[in-house]
């Protein structure tokens, strides 16, 4: 069997008392989707804040592509192709959907964001933006403030930034959290048409969202992982149902 793209050995963080990543061992493979569910406090986004970078563990370690990136913070784990959209969406409010994608384009060129007066006009930046826009379903509001866009386009702008990384793994972080039910029928959509071409570890508390989406499913309760498999398999495994779902939550 292939080496997974992610590996993570023992990850645990505490905060005090508290340890809100318990001996995580988790393996996600190239071109799944994985989405890893678990009761508020289950330690879901401190996970995902570890994969990305931004939090350090405590112990364990994490391996993408084959290297250990324990000890890189987030600007080095984005160069190194992990992209993670947030719990609460983090766009640039004050530009339009254009210049927020023309600018993670621009990051992953490695250009300094001085020059992003000149970059706003630099086609090299905005064809690809637009076609990033368009590949969400933004492409009709490109020049639209990012602060005027629906609750549901700025969760697809976000993604649509991330995605401009070119990242080889995308975290996502509750994709579909306040959104209506047809902005959610949407964005699962969209995100049904990445599987396969896009690894994803998905964070997500739609469980409608979740067994459409997902290859595997890890269950997070306490910090620790309960159970790994199909979403078939978690439907049917008794400690989930017992721990968090609930014995008629999946019926």
């Amino acid at each position: 069997m292939a080496e997974p793209l992610l590996e993570i050995r023992g990850l645990t963080k505490r905060f005090g008392a508290l340890t809100a990543t318990d001996r995580i061992d988790l393996d996600v493979r190239d071109g799944e989707t994985h989405a890893i569910i678990g009761p508020n406090g289950a330690g879901k986004t401190t996970l995902i804040g570890q994969l990305a970078g931004d939090l350090r563990p405590d112990a364990g370690t994490i391996r993408f592509a084959g290297h250990d990136v324990t000890g890189l913070g987030a600007p080095a784990r984005a160069r190194s192709g992990l992209a993670r959209s947030f719990q609460i969406t983090s766009i640039f409010r004050e530009f339009s959907a254009l210049d927020n994608v023309a600018l993670a384009v621009q990051a992953h060129a490695g250009h300094s964001f001085r020059f992003w007066r000149p970059a706003r006009r630099e086609v090299a930046l905005r064809d690809p933006a637009r076609a990033m826009l368009e590949r969400v379903g933004l492409g009709g509001r490109a020049d639209v403030l990012a602060a005027n866009l629906a609750h549901g386009e700025q969760r697809q702008l976000e993604i649509a930034m991330a995605l401009a990384t070119r990242p080889r793994l995308l975290l996502l972080d509750e994709p579909v959290a306040g959104m209506g039910a047809d902005e959610s029928q949407r964005m699962i959509r969209f995100l049904a048409d990445l599987k396969g071409r896009q690894t994803i570890v998905l964070v997500e508390h739609d469980m409608d969202a979740v067994f459409t989406l997902a290859d595997r499913v890890s269950v997070l309760v306490y910090g620790r992982i309960i159970a790994t498999g199909t979403p078939e398999a978690i439907r049917e495994n008794a400690e989930v149902r017992r721990a968090y779902l609930g014995e008629d939550a999946l019926v």
